[in-house]
């Protein structure tokens, strides 16, 4: 289970920029590991940085972002292939670390669907196989399409090299539903691995990493001839888009899929709860060695397919499944520096650079240490972490890299200390512009006192607008804003959209550019197409770029949706501020009334528009940006569609988690708070202030069997 014991402490501001840290380097390994087959780190070290991100998210919701990588899956398709929009989305899924977490897992099914204890939950556990996920369509039970997963929601069709694969048939056998849509692993064995990377090794062809990297690069050939001649296996877990499902369980569905001809895992298994599902999941972990493929961990899914359907999914990861994932690694080594890295909030974060160490195969040399108080030995909570010992410079110190920010170091050797080994202490100025660095009474960490004056601060401004998350401009990423920002071409957003004519007409500017290092006339030409790209964009992803203090893009779009277009929302948090004496401003409470909206997230975000400095950088943007109206996607038959709902005391027939997203998936707002734009409230026994709110202001209100007969769910 993931070491989350400093996020408690953190102020909001800390935990955006770590959330926005967090988010930029993950998005690269799943460019390195989903598009280029060739991942930089391993999978024990992407979860840990997924699990912090998670955690960091769970504490703060209001930073969870509508294309966070916990939001989101894999990576775009890569170039070469026809792409293929799935009809139904492949998620991912949520990681359980140890027993704890799978029991947890256990219980928020039971909370979600309102189960009592003596409820039993049946799941299926099957191994997690190490590969390269793949969706094929049957119509007629005749093999028509093969896609990776790609994002989640467009992939790649490697129709010709699937077809090439023996554990992939042609045609299923027996009745089969009319249309079919089977998901699953392609992975190659050990013994063919090594086979394979021997024949490559004697004809001086490319000798693969590992198995993983081997299946994906083989599948993703451009010529399935090559495709061919690679040992390739896929085991079926899983269905997208059906006509009509043949069983009502998840175990039956995959009897179903053994009767039709696909292979299954054989050490998939029914289980009557989480305990047998730990059982199992420790037997197949001590044969993980013999098993002749790469697995890292075991998967649980509720086996009950009305109860899936009811849980749903959360962002990219469904309730109703967690992988629960095979324990992490250790080592020792050095502690050779601590270097300070300055964020665009102007956070000062240690961090350690390390002694070169093996671990589990992948070469460690650097860890974040959060903050001063966690290098002296001391939590949030102002408690000794490590039995209060502190970090020095020459310290032998141990690096785990699992379940949270990885590398991550954990402790230290004090019997190795070097002699003279003084304790460090952080710096009271900003190492980029040598301002201040102060630490205000109950925040975590120092931060520069420069602001944009700050190149750090600024340069990191610029890196978020361009981010995957905001504004997305292909081409210009950290490497490229940070020579953009020392040649003196871009210092704020605005900057960006106006650089082919600041370069000058005739073509000079790509010609400018291209005569860059690294830069050529197609990726210059094609970096001008991508901001051109950008001139309009939806409203939720300006927000979110802006770079508004505890905005993310969850928040941004609830934002978006909730106010509509960018006039209403800026004179409504303009007529806020000039009210900011008055909290109880009904355009203040309107904001507060968006579920998930709290006081601090209010008043940055009213601070952002009450700055003249920051409002001029903006208008300067939106001469050369055009922000897009919001529109909500709603059900068209829904009696709540476009309606703003809140749920107040106790549902008994449901749990509130599954009222709201029920609510949501009918296209209704649910809202955390009663006010003049609330249309309906669903009071449960127990309702107080909100219920009595509700009938000041007159609106409508139900209980849970009113909701239920409105909504057709009686």
């Amino acid at each position: 289970m993931a070491d989350t014991a400093d996020i408690e402490g953190l102020s909001v501001e800390d935990a955006a920029e770590e959330v926005s840290r967090l988010s930029a380097e993950i998005r690269g390994h799943d460019e390195a590991y989903h598009r280029r087959d060739d991942p930089t780190i391993t999978d024990a070290e992407y979860d840990g940085l997924k699990q912090r991100l998670r955690a960091l998210e769970a504490a703060h919701p209001e930073l969870i972002a509508q294309d966070s990588p916990t939001q989101t899956v894999g990576a775009a398709p890569a170039e070469g292939f026809e792409k293929v929009r799935h009809r139904v989305p492949m998620l991912s899924l949520g990681n359980a670390f140890d027993d704890t977490d799978a029991r947890d897992f256990e219980a928020r099914i039971r909370r979600f669907l309102n189960l009592g204890a003596e409820d039993p939950v049946a799941l299926v556990a099957e191994p997690k196989i190490d590969g390269l996920s793949l969706a094929l369509r049957y119509e007629d039970g005749r093999l028509l399409e093969a896609a990776t997963r790609g994002d989640g929601t467009e992939g790649e069709n490697v129709t010709a090299n699937a077809r090439t694969i023996d554990t992939i048939p042609e045609r299923l056998t027996g009745t089969v539903p009319e249309v079919l849509e089977v998901r699953g692993e392609v992975y190659m064995s050990h013994d063919d691995f090594a086979a394979m990377n021997a024949a490559q090794a004697a004809k001086g062809g490319k000798v693969f990493a590992n198995p993983r990297n081997a299946a994906a690069g083989s599948l993703r050939q451009l010529d399935s001839r090559i495709t061919a001649e690679r040992p390739l296996k896929f085991f079926a877990y899983s269905w997208g888009a059906v006509s009509a499902l043949p069983a009502d369980t998840q175990s039956g569905v995959l009897d179903f899929f053994r009767e039709a001809g696909l292979t299954v895992s054989p050490a998939a298994k029914a289980v009557s709860g989480i305990e047998e599902a730990l059982h199992h999941y420790r037997a197949i972990e001590a044969e993980r060695a013999t098993l002749g493929y790469d697995i890292d961990g075991v998967v649980y899914k509720v086996d009950r397919l009305d109860w899936q359907r009811r849980l749903g999914a959360r962002a990219s990861q469904p309730r109703w499944a967690v992988a629960h994932k095979f324990p992490a690694e250790r080592a020792q080594t050095v502690l050779d520096a601590i270097d300070i890295q300055v964020g665009r909030t102007g956070a000062l974060t240690p961090t350690a650079r390390l002694r070169p160490v093996t671990v589990g195969g992948v070469v460690v040399s650097n860890a974040t240490l959060h903050n001063e108080d966690y290098v002296a030995g001391r939590g949030a909570d102002g408690q000794p972490i490590r039995d209060g010992r502190d970090l020095r410079i020459g310290d032998t110190v141990t690096v785990y890299r699992a379940g949270d920010v990885i590398p991550k170091v954990i402790d230290v050797d004090l019997s190795r200390r070097p002699k003279g080994a003084t304790p460090w202490a952080m710096p009271d100025r900003c190492p980029i512009c040598d301002a201040p660095a102060v630490r205000e009474a109950g925040e975590a960490v120092r931060r520069c006192s420069n602001g944009l004056t700050c190149p750090a601060q600024a340069v990191e401004r610029l890196k978020h607008f361009v981010s995957r998350g905001a504004m997305d401009i292909e081409g210009l990423g950290t490497k490229q804003v940070e020579a953009f920002w020392t040649l003196d071409w871009v210092r704020e957003p605005a900057d960006i959209f106006t650089l082919r004519s600041r370069f000058g007409p005739d073509g000079s500017a790509l010609k400018r550019l291209s005569s860059l290092e690294g830069w050529g006339e197609r990726s210059a030409d094609n970096l001008f197409a991508a901001i051109d790209a950008r001139r309009s964009v939806p409203l939720h992803r300006l927000l979110f770029a802006l770079g508004i203090r505890h905005v993310g893009e969850t928040t941004a779009k609830l934002m978006a949706r909730s106010y509509g277009s960018w006039s209403v929302l800026r004179e409504a948090m303009s007529a806020a501020a000039a009210a900011v004496d008055d909290p109880d401003n009904e355009h203040r409470q309107h904001l507060l009334a968006i579920d998930g909206v709290g006081a601090v997230l209010a008043d940055a975000v009213i601070t952002f528009f009450a700055d003249a400095q920051d409002m001029a950088a903006v208008d300067r943007l939106l001469k050369h940006v055009t922000p897009e109206d919001e529109v909500a996607t709603v059900a068209a038959d829904s009696p709540v569609a476009g309606k703003t709902v809140v749920f107040t005391g106790k549902l008994e027939k449901m749990s509130r988690d599954e009222a709201k997203a029920r609510a949501e998936s009918l296209g209704a707002k649910v809202a955390g708070s009663v006010s003049a734009k609330t249309d309906l409230l669903v009071a449960g026994p127990g309702a107080g202030s909100k219920l009595k709110k509700a009938e000041a202001l007159g609106i409508e209100t139900l209980d849970e069997d009113g909701w239920l007969d409105l909504i057709g769910d009686a």
